[in-house]
């Protein structure tokens, strides 16, 4: 049926609906059951556990579930009620859950890596699980015979996937970490520790390197892809978030720089036009991509201050020629000009380059920016525990999120996300 939209006021913040205790370690992944009042949690302590919602309000396993090896990640797909869990030990295990979420059975289990498991996803389409792991490689195998169809190597470990697809966008199913993977075309976009991302096509026995992505400067924590605007979504452990617009085909990257700590998820909402993104001190950003932005420029290279002119420290000559001592050297974040600090001495936010917070700026750009300019494009909220995974029901307006701190909290987001949709499912 059509989606109805109702305008909801952006200074409201999440309300907090349940949160689950009962894990005796950290809590990997979380993900809310469609059209039914549930999660599912796998953790550190070995366990899966499906928490259904009782008539008490509160949620109780329903299944408990016990595996050989500490849980690192997993794929859920709830037209068929498969679920793959990724260990530690390296080996992906399958399961069928019941229709009324009281029984899982095991299917099979995949030998998928020498090491720990980072991310994964099912496609139903291919029959095939692709998963990334901490022995650099990604690796794909058939559900159908459970062989192993092709694996790559990269340089560092391998963090997360993304595996493209439309039919994913409005489901919570299969959500990743690191790793991307499109359904229609086999690619996957892989982010490793090293900080680039890496897409490849993927086919049965072979593979080709499209090409490679670098802008953060620090570990990718969390992807997410929008096969509507072909935009993918990065977050990194340099406290940013990149917007890389592959489908405008132009290299066009947006830089949002909100977080203080590491970017560990990720969730675009093509509706409403906004992405929310998680990081581990539990802070939470709804950002507003239904804006003109601009791209941060890149940092330009100088010996010497580009306003004043005076030398940098490492430009012996022109300090032994000028009798003057070296400075340091600064960027604006404006215009991207090497620039020393007396040129440098303002701060200024400037949200239409993605820059929340307060950033340096060379005087003659800060002198340009105008007070409607520093309009936040961005709201904050405060999670109140560690998030190092998060899942989103649109249609609902929840979201679950998860961490090392054991809790499981469940979001009322309707208040925040600008929309509700009208989908005829019950909250």
């Amino acid at each position: 049926m059509a989606a109805e939209i109702h305008s909801r006021p952006q200074t409201s913040r999440p309300i907090l609906l349940n949160k689950i205790e009962g894990h005796q370690d950290a809590v990997n992944a979380a993900v809310l059951i469609p059209k039914e009042d549930g999660v599912i949690t796998v953790s550190e302590d070995r366990t899966i556990r499906v928490w259904l919602k009782r008539d008490s309000g509160q949620y109780w396993p329903s299944i408990y579930h016990t595996v050989s090896s500490p849980c690192s990640c997993m794929s859920y797909h709830h037209e068929s009620r498969r679920i793959f869990i990724g260990q530690d030990n390296g080996a992906i295990v399958e399961f069928l859950i019941s229709e009324d979420f009281n029984k899982m059975n095991h299917v099979k289990t995949y030998p998928a890596h020498q090491g720990r498991v980072s991310d994964m996803v099912f496609s139903l389409q291919s029959q095939w699980v692709v998963s990334t792991g901490h022995d650099k490689s990604i690796s794909w195998m058939c559900t159908q015979s459970g062989s192993m169809l092709g694996r790559h190597y990269f340089n560092s470990w391998a963090s997360c996937l993304q595996y493209p697809s439309a039919v994913r966008m409005f489901t919570s199913a299969s959500l990743t970490h690191m790793f991307r993977y499109d359904n229609d075309t086999q690619h996957a976009f892989v982010g490793d520790y090293s900080g680039q991302i890496t897409l490849l096509k993927l086919e049965a026995q072979t593979y080709t390197t499209i090409t490679t992505l670098k802008g953060h400067e620090g570990s990718i924590g969390a992807l997410w892809w929008d096969p509507v605007q072909r935009w993918l979504f990065s977050g990194a452990s340099d406290h940013s978030v990149i917007m890389w617009d592959i489908g405008g085909r132009k290299g066009r990257t947006l830089l949002l720089q909100g977080h203080h700590e590491k970017v560990q998820a990720l969730r675009y909402l093509h509706l409403t036009r906004q992405l929310i993104s998680c990081s581990v001190d539990g802070t939470i950003v709804v950002w507003n991509m239904d804006t003109q932005r601009e791209e941060a420029p890149q940092w330009l290279d100088s010996d010497s201050c580009q306003k004043c002119e005076q030398p940098f420290f490492w430009n012996i000559k022109q300090m032994w020629d000028t009798k003057t001592l070296g400075l340091r050297q600064h960027h604006c974040r404006k215009c991207g000009k090497a620039i020393c600090g007396k040129c440098s001495s303002k701060r200024s936010t400037y949200p239409i380059m993605g820059f929340e917070f307060q950033v340096r700026m060379c005087d003659d750009c800060y002198n340009t920016i105008k007070e409607e300019d520093r309009t936040p494009l961005a709201t904050f909220h405060e999670g109140k525990h560690n998030i190092s995974h998060m899942d989103m029901d649109p249609g609902r307006g929840l979201m679950v999120t998860c961490g090392s701190d054991r809790i499981v909290k469940i979001w009322d987001m309707m208040q925040v996300v600008g929309c509700s949709i009208a989908t005829g499912f019950s909250r």
